[in-house]
């Protein structure tokens, strides 16, 4: 039987995401009315500017008292959308008090507080729901929590901010260099004015942390992942890469040890192979893959940022809460039963592609080689380029742990005829 009442709904946050949110909460209200078997009433939206015009949002509701609205004691959800850590943290603790359930989509909060929210939230019988946080639109939050709660997770990989990837498929694509591609991204309002937490790799290790904590049952916090930039990639980088018949992507890694003792969560430009289904993955959109012991490997792909995609994610969280709400129930909190241990990146195995400069004489390969010998690094393949004395040197490893990669670069630094060292970059996706 449909209930009459309305479920009334605070808006935190009325920019890009936020005004779509309140879009389509207006010109979808029948059709979210009849799936949740109640209809939703936006009951107030918070801003920080409320002079300026917001197309479909009466006056009356626009506030920027957040903290009088979070405590009102007639909302039903709360759907923060402002992001950052205050007040953000404060309102939603708040809401949680005064008896509200919150659907937020603030990755940076998440990935350093989400315990804490979490607690929050079970202390007084809410639900935290945060399917926009990582990955836009995709559909990944749910799955991990839900869907594969029954499998054992073992890795998560996949390309996580639409920004980064447009970078470098564009280096890959037209042979641009990075100012050259981040220019065009800029002026297609793809980057920020201030790129750092995307192209610095911020964006993705965040989502990395709620990844790993999802998949692995475990608490991973911000600090704990491992982050690289990609503004050291360069178009001879791409040139390296193709002759290898591989592409660069940020990539975000999860991985559950061997011995299943302990998990890793890290964020770094890669070489991946063409033939990995990521490697086609183009412009702005994401992908993740996830491989689990029963299901196998899944891939989950489309848009991950902007105002609609993240939209979508948000409404879907607001009518599960809703449908919650109606039923007197909460949806799966926090798991982290399994509190594996995150190890540092040192323990992480992986192979490597390593350029350096070097005289172009007799002897300097075997003294590379050597080198690598000596700190039990294995040589998958090795070519040399030279000419007038100076010569490049290219040595793609097999599997070593990154303590044994750094302590061989550190080596080979100190040999006479190494000049220098290029680049050095992982390869994954094998």
């Amino acid at each position: 039987m449909m209930r009459t009442r309305p479920l009334k709904v605070a808006l935190l946050g009325c920019g890009v995401v936020g005004s779509e949110v309140a879009r389509i909460m207006t010109t979808h209200a029948d059709d979210l009315t009849a799936r949740i078997g109640a209809p939703v009433e936006l009951a107030g939206v918070a801003v920080r500017r409320p002079g300026k015009v917001r197309e479909g949002i009466p006056a009356d509701l626009v506030t920027t008292d957040a903290t009088a609205l979070v405590k009102r004691g007639d909302i039903d959800v709360v759907v923060e959308v402002i992001g950052g850590i205050e007040p953000a943290r404060t309102l939603i603790t708040t809401a949680f008090e005064h008896g509200a359930s919150v659907v937020s989509a603030n990755k940076a909060l998440l990935a350093q507080d989400g315990a804490a929210l979490h607690a929050a939230a079970e202390a007084n019988d809410r639900d935290l729901y945060y399917e926009a946080a990582v990955a836009g639109a995709i559909p990944l939050i749910r799955p991990l929590r839900e869907s594969l709660a029954g499998d054992k997770v073992n890795r998560v990989l996949g390309i996580v901010n639409g920004t980064t990837n447009f970078i470098l498929d564009k280096m890959d694509s037209t042979g641009a260099g990075y100012q050259e591609a981040l220019d065009e991204a800029t002026a297609l309002g793809y980057a920020e004015a201030d790129p750092t937490a995307d192209v610095e790799g911020f964006d993705a290790a965040a989502k990395a942390a709620i990844l790993a904590g999802m998949a692995f049952h475990s608490r991973v916090r911000l600090d704990d992942v491992y982050r690289e930039g990609m503004t050291e990639v360069t178009a001879a980088d791409f040139v390296s890469a193709k002759e290898m018949g591989c592409t660069i992507k940020l990539l975000a890694i999860c991985e559950r040890a061997e011995d299943g003792g302990s998990v890793t969560a890290r964020v770094h430009p890669a070489m991946i192979p063409l033939t990995h289904p990521l490697a086609s993955v183009r412009g702005a959109y994401n992908a993740v893959f996830v491989e689990s012991d029963a299901a196998g490997q899944l891939m989950f792909y489309g848009p991950g940022a902007g105002g609609s995609p993240t939209a979508s994610a948000v409404l879907g969280d607001l009518v599960a809460v809703c449908r919650n709400r109606l039923n007197g129930a909460t949806g799966p909190g926090e798991s982290a039963y399994a509190a594996l241990p995150v190890s540092s990146m040192g323990d992480v195995v992986t192979r490597y592609h390593i350029s350096l400069d070097v005289a172009d004489k007799p002897g300097v390969l075997a003294q590379v080689a050597t080198v690598f010998a000596e700190h039990g690094v294995s040589i998958d393949t090795v070519r040399q380029q030279g000419k007038d004395g100076e010569a490049s040197l290219v040595v793609v490893t097999h599997r070593a742990s990154d303590a044994a990669l750094g302590g061989t670069v550190e080596a080979l630094r100190k040999l006479d005829t190494v000049r220098g060292v290029a680049s050095i970059m992982r390869v994954e996706g094998e």
